[in-house]
């Protein structure tokens, strides 16, 4: 059973800056793409960014340009870069692989004052 951890969030003003991280549990990490993905209140849960193992990503276009997901596979550990933060990218964020099969963490928060 993989166990994520996000962690990172915060509060922070329109065009700033926050990087998530997200720590797995179990040796499955390296052999799935992994992804990040948002829920704001009342909202659907909804995937942002996307990452192969060897390194292809993918983007939802709401932000493109300004999230760039990495990940490292030895420390099974998946990064969210997010630059030029906006009030509409407030929620709360969360690591799962594509298909989003794994339990899912608890999330961190992200909220953007305008």
């Amino acid at each position: 059973q993989v166990q994520l951890v996000e962690s990172g969030g915060g509060l922070v003003q329109a065009g700033g800056s926050l990087r998530l991280s997200c720590t797995a549990s179990g040796t499955i990490f390296r052999i799935k793409v992994m992804g990040w993905y948002r829920q704001a209140p009342g909202k659907q849960r909804e995937l942002v960014a996307g990452i192969s193992v060897s390194g292809t990503t993918n983007y939802a276009d709401s932000v493109k340009g300004r999230f760039t997901i990495s990940r490292d596979n030895a420390k099974k550990t998946v990064y969210l870069q997010m630059n030029s933060l906006k009030p509409e990218d407030t929620a709360v964020y969360y690591c799962n692989n594509n298909a989003a099969t794994f339990s899912w963490g608890q999330g961190t928060q992200v909220t953007v004052s305008s």
